[in-house]
Protein backbone atom coordinates (compact mmCIF):
# COMPACT_ATOMS: atom_id res chain seq x y z
CA UNK A 1 0.00 0.00 0.00
CA UNK A 2 1.35 3.45 -0.83
CA UNK A 3 2.12 5.88 1.95
CA UNK A 4 -1.05 7.27 3.52
CA UNK A 5 -1.14 10.74 5.00
CA UNK A 6 -3.10 11.18 8.22
CA UNK A 7 -4.52 14.69 8.03
CA UNK A 8 -6.70 14.70 11.16
CA UNK A 9 -7.32 12.45 14.17
CA UNK A 10 -10.49 12.64 16.26
CA UNK A 11 -11.79 10.99 19.41
CA UNK A 12 -15.05 11.52 21.23
CA UNK A 13 -16.07 10.40 24.71
CA UNK A 14 -19.66 9.62 23.69
CA UNK A 15 -22.13 8.84 20.93
CA UNK A 16 -24.09 11.69 19.37
CA UNK A 17 -26.01 9.71 16.76
CA UNK A 18 -25.08 6.03 17.10
CA UNK A 19 -28.04 4.20 18.69
CA UNK A 20 -30.17 7.36 18.83
CA UNK A 21 -32.99 6.39 16.44
CA UNK A 22 -36.21 8.15 17.45
CA UNK A 23 -34.49 10.38 19.97
CA UNK A 24 -32.38 13.54 19.71
CA UNK A 25 -28.61 13.41 19.34
CA UNK A 26 -26.30 13.90 22.28
CA UNK A 27 -23.74 16.71 22.36
CA UNK A 28 -20.31 15.08 22.65
CA UNK A 29 -17.61 16.98 20.78
CA UNK A 30 -15.25 15.25 18.38
CA UNK A 31 -11.90 16.40 19.73
CA UNK A 32 -9.01 16.74 17.32
CA UNK A 33 -5.78 15.35 18.72
CA UNK A 34 -2.22 15.08 17.42
CA UNK A 35 -1.89 11.36 18.25
CA UNK A 36 -4.06 8.40 19.21
CA UNK A 37 -3.21 5.17 21.00
CA UNK A 38 -4.50 2.12 19.14
CA UNK A 39 -5.03 -0.95 21.34
CA UNK A 40 -5.48 -4.26 19.52
CA UNK A 41 -8.87 -5.81 20.15
CA UNK A 42 -10.07 -2.81 22.16
CA UNK A 43 -10.04 0.35 20.03
CA UNK A 44 -8.68 3.84 20.51
CA UNK A 45 -7.91 4.75 24.11
CA UNK A 46 -10.26 7.59 25.14
CA UNK A 47 -12.76 7.08 22.30
CA UNK A 48 -16.43 6.11 22.60
CA UNK A 49 -15.88 2.73 20.92
CA UNK A 50 -13.04 1.62 23.22
CA UNK A 51 -14.19 -1.77 24.58
CA UNK A 52 -17.67 -1.04 23.21
CA UNK A 53 -18.52 -4.65 22.32
CA UNK A 54 -16.45 -7.78 21.96
CA UNK A 55 -15.09 -8.09 18.40
CA UNK A 56 -16.85 -4.86 17.33
CA UNK A 57 -16.33 -4.11 13.62
CA UNK A 58 -15.82 -0.37 13.93
CA UNK A 59 -13.21 0.05 16.65
CA UNK A 60 -11.56 2.62 14.39
CA UNK A 61 -12.94 4.49 11.40
CA UNK A 62 -11.29 6.16 8.41
CA UNK A 63 -12.52 8.78 5.95
CA UNK A 64 -10.90 10.30 2.85
CA UNK A 65 -10.22 14.04 2.94
CA UNK A 66 -10.68 14.18 -0.83
CA UNK A 67 -14.28 12.98 -0.44
CA UNK A 68 -14.90 15.51 2.33
CA UNK A 69 -13.54 18.34 0.18
CA UNK A 70 -15.75 17.25 -2.73
CA UNK A 71 -18.78 17.08 -0.41
CA UNK A 72 -18.13 20.65 0.78
CA UNK A 73 -17.79 21.88 -2.80
CA UNK A 74 -20.96 20.17 -4.04
CA UNK A 75 -23.07 21.26 -1.06
CA UNK A 76 -21.40 24.70 -0.99
CA UNK A 77 -20.26 24.33 2.62
CA UNK A 78 -17.67 26.88 3.64
CA UNK A 79 -17.53 26.40 7.40
CA UNK A 80 -17.63 22.64 7.87
CA UNK A 81 -15.05 20.54 9.68
CA UNK A 82 -14.20 16.89 8.97
CA UNK A 83 -15.03 16.36 12.66
CA UNK A 84 -18.69 16.51 11.61
CA UNK A 85 -18.26 13.10 9.98
CA UNK A 86 -17.56 11.51 13.39
CA UNK A 87 -14.76 9.35 11.91
CA UNK A 88 -11.47 8.86 13.76
CA UNK A 89 -8.91 9.19 10.99
CA UNK A 90 -9.09 11.54 8.04
CA UNK A 91 -6.65 10.39 5.35
CA UNK A 92 -5.28 11.63 2.08
CA UNK A 93 -4.20 9.41 -0.83
CA UNK A 94 -6.01 6.24 0.27
CA UNK A 95 -8.67 4.25 -1.58
CA UNK A 96 -10.50 3.17 1.57
CA UNK A 97 -13.05 0.94 -0.18
CA UNK A 98 -10.13 -1.07 -1.62
CA UNK A 99 -9.11 -1.92 1.98
CA UNK A 100 -12.34 -3.75 2.79
CA UNK A 101 -11.50 -7.36 3.77
CA UNK A 102 -7.76 -6.60 3.62
CA UNK A 103 -5.03 -6.14 6.17
CA UNK A 104 -3.03 -2.94 5.95
CA UNK A 105 -0.51 -0.96 7.95
CA UNK A 106 -0.21 2.74 8.71
CA UNK A 107 2.67 4.17 10.75
CA UNK A 108 3.57 0.68 12.00
CA UNK A 109 0.05 -0.18 13.23
CA UNK A 110 -1.78 -3.05 11.51
CA UNK A 111 -5.50 -3.02 10.75
CA UNK A 112 -8.09 -5.22 9.08
CA UNK A 113 -10.61 -3.35 6.93
CA UNK A 114 -14.02 -4.78 7.79
CA UNK A 115 -16.66 -2.83 5.88
CA UNK A 116 -17.74 0.54 4.59
CA UNK A 117 -19.07 2.89 7.24
CA UNK A 118 -22.71 2.83 6.34
CA UNK A 119 -24.40 6.17 6.32
CA UNK A 120 -27.72 7.07 7.84
CA UNK A 121 -30.10 10.00 7.93
CA UNK A 122 -28.03 11.59 10.71
CA UNK A 123 -25.48 12.79 8.14
CA UNK A 124 -28.03 15.30 6.86
CA UNK A 125 -28.34 16.72 10.36
CA UNK A 126 -24.65 16.53 11.30
CA UNK A 127 -23.37 18.06 8.05
CA UNK A 128 -26.10 19.42 5.74
CA UNK A 129 -29.19 18.28 3.83
CA UNK A 130 -28.26 15.87 1.00
CA UNK A 131 -24.99 14.80 2.67
CA UNK A 132 -26.25 11.22 3.14
CA UNK A 133 -27.18 10.91 -0.54
CA UNK A 134 -23.87 12.40 -1.72
CA UNK A 135 -21.78 10.13 0.53
CA UNK A 136 -23.53 6.85 -0.38
CA UNK A 137 -20.77 4.35 -1.20
CA UNK A 138 -18.11 6.74 0.15
CA UNK A 139 -18.84 6.72 3.88
CA UNK A 140 -15.39 5.65 4.94
CA UNK A 141 -13.97 2.44 6.38
CA UNK A 142 -14.59 0.53 9.60
CA UNK A 143 -11.62 -1.49 10.78
CA UNK A 144 -10.30 -3.69 13.53
CA UNK A 145 -7.00 -2.84 15.19
CA UNK A 146 -4.62 -5.81 14.97
CA UNK A 147 -1.53 -4.42 16.71
CA UNK A 148 -0.91 -1.83 19.42
CA UNK A 149 0.68 1.45 18.47
CA UNK A 150 0.46 5.20 18.11
CA UNK A 151 -0.79 7.09 15.08
CA UNK A 152 0.20 10.71 14.56
CA UNK A 153 -1.41 13.40 12.48
CA UNK A 154 0.67 15.25 9.92
CA UNK A 155 -1.81 18.11 9.67
CA UNK A 156 -2.31 21.21 11.79
CA UNK A 157 -4.53 20.72 14.83
CA UNK A 158 -7.43 23.08 15.46
CA UNK A 159 -7.39 24.68 18.87
CA UNK A 160 -10.26 23.63 21.14
CA UNK A 161 -13.03 21.18 20.38
CA UNK A 162 -15.29 20.79 17.39
CA UNK A 163 -18.99 20.08 17.78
Amino acid sequence: MPSVEICHLYISPGHNFFGHHNRPPDDYAAVEVSAIECVAGHGIRGDRFFDYKEDYKGRITFFALEVFDELCAVLKLSDCSPASLRRNIITREADLNALIEREFEIQGVRFHGVQECRLCYWMDRAIAPSAEKFLKGRGGLRARILTDGMLRSTGPIRVGTVE
